[in-house]
């Protein structure tokens, strides 16, 4: 897996020329493109959840496109349209934004429902389908969609099937004081997005895709991580818990942590590390948890201080000792 590793820590270290002082977050943003992945990014406005999408893109030679989302848009604006050709006398096919490599959503929940929905489809399948005729996505193709947590006015919360298609949902944050003189520094001439190189290409990044995927989990490993989803299912405060989406989630964003750190084998630890960003915005608490000011992230945490967890080797390469043959006398030879 030192591929992997290699390849991640150029990535990590190129955007961190843009995005200062929040290399967790980024190292949950390539991790979610190493497992074909889409990203929900909830913060307020100015902390750069733009440039992170955009200096992801430029860092790879993807093509990029950014969806300004508003509520008088509509589906066909996402995806395409087709267009009747009075020349050929046949329609033609005009791709919407989707039809990139990312696919920056921006403010996606300021669009209805209806617009909202146009991305289902694209995120789930790789694909479009437009008066009848489907149109498949370029590989790697990822949205990573930003909403404001503050404000609810002229805004459409996302449903439930919209959410659980994004693998993680991260949050950037307020830069240090140091970090935002830094900022300031690097901007005062011109932005420094503007002389970001490729550090990887598409073919690479499909060649680590590929590795990853082959990062062991033990059953141990496995079994923990479906105790995690059927506890939010069960617990008292919850209304709805994680899908087994999310299960899916967690093993292959753990499968992607260990890889980005050279193992071929994922540590419980892994798994910890990414419960929260993949978990909780599946869980919908139940209108007693929202009085007491309860939040998923403190119910995800909850569930994981106390459930056990797993013991053994996590790299699959224990053996059990070999049996010692006893004689007539009952003794081992």
């Amino acid at each position: 897996m030192s591929n992997v590793q290699l390849f991640s820590d150029q990535l990590i270290s190129n955007i961190e020329k843009v995005i200062v002082g929040k290399r967790s977050t980024v190292e949950l943003a390539v991790a979610a493109l190493l497992c074909q992945g889409h990203l929900l990014i909830e913060d307020v406005p100015g902390v750069g959840k733009t440039m992170l999408a955009r200096s992801l893109a430029r860092s790879l030679g993807c093509s990029f496109s950014r969806i300004q989302f508003t509520p008088d848009m509509l589906p066909s604006d996402v995806t395409g349209v087709s267009i009747f050709n009075q020349e050929n006398r046949e329609f033609e096919f005009r791709p919407g934004p989707i039809m990139a490599q990312i696919v920056l959503a921006d403010e996606i929940n300021r669009a209805t429902p209806k617009t909202q929905a146009a991305l289902l489809e694209a995120m789930e399948e790789r694909q479009v389908t437009v008066d009848g005729v489907t149109h498949r996505l370029p590989r790697p193709f990822m949205v990573q969609a930003t909403q404001n947590p503050i404000e609810y006015e002229g805004t459409f919360p996302l449903p439930e099937a919209q959410v659980d298609r994004f693998i993680m949902r991260i949050r950037l944050g307020y830069p240090s004081k140091e970090d935002e003189i830094l900022i300031m520094e690097r901007q005062q001439f011109t932005h420094p997005i503007n002389e970001l190189e490729v550090v990887a290409g598409v073919d690479e990044l499909a060649e680590v895709q590929d590795a990853v995927k082959g990062v062991y989990v033990s059953p141990a490993l496995k079994r923990y991580i479906v105790d995690l989803t059927h506890n939010t299912r069960q617990h008292a405060e919850v209304y709805l818990g994680a899908s087994p989406r999310g299960s899916l989630a967690l093993y292959r964003t753990a499968q992607a942590k260990a890889a980005m750190q050279g193992r071929d084998y994922v540590l419980p630890d892994d798994i910890k590390a990414l419960a929260v960003p993949t978990l909780a915005h599946r869980v919908i608490l139940g209108p007693g948890a929202r009085l007491r000011d309860l939040t998923a992230r403190q119910v995800v945490e909850e569930i994981m201080n106390n459930l056990p967890v797993p013991g053994g080797d996590p790299t699959g390469t224990s053996r059990p000792a070999p049996s010692r043959a006893a004689d007539g006398k009952g003794r081992t030879n």
